[in-house]
């Protein structure tokens, strides 16, 4: 499966691409605020990704993973990904990671107004969700440039580097308005 935008190639994860994810991963500025970390080996990597590997054969499905590409020059830039919830609640939660020196290029939010197309179209989702860390500026206007509202803080809800960070919980609604 495959998303395409004027810019960019989501392409469905695979077995083969444990490596470049992992590499993505190592990046310390990237995993500024993850919350799995930066992986210790290919096996750590590996591990986070096998639901999403392993659910491509499941019907219905409950993860989607995509390693992006520039769309001209076939260059990785990074990942992507939504999980969903149960069939009754349809709703999804996405998250992206791209390496740095593509940020600023309006890559992110492309990558997210895309997925929120492909789940509201394609899966018939009624609600799109994404948690961002409070002091992730950056990712904070990726989501609001995609049209997600912010609604409401959880507090010290992120497991990160051994603390715990308040996270911004971001939403759009299938009948909200939309540019894409």
């Amino acid at each position: 499966m495959e998303l395409c935008t004027e810019r960019l190639v989501l392409k469905e994860t695979t077995w083969d691409d444990v490596e470049l994810i992992h590499s993505l991963h190592c990046v310390k500025e990237v995993e500024e605020f993850n919350t799995i970390g930066i992986p210790r080996h290919t096996g750590d990597t590996l591990e986070v990704m096998l639901v999403a590997l392993e659910d491509q054969q499941s019907v219905p499905r409950t993860h989607f993973a995509w390693t992006v590409w520039l769309r001209d020059t076939r260059q990785f830039v990074g990942e992507a990904g939504m999980h969903l919830s149960a069939d009754r609640f349809r709703r999804g939660e996405i998250h992206y990671s791209l390496f740095p020196e593509y940020w600023q290029n309006g890559y992110a939010t492309e990558i997210v107004k895309n997925i929120i197309s492909f789940g509201f179209r394609e899966l018939n989702l009624h609600r799109i969700e994404a948690g961002v860390a409070k002091d992730n500026a950056r990712s904070i206007r990726v989501v609001e440039k995609a049209g997600m509202q912010c609604e409401g803080l959880r507090r010290k809800s992120l497991p990160i580097r051994g603390e715990w960070i308040d996270n911004f919980q971001y939403a759009i609604l299938e009948d909200d308005p939309k540019d894409y």
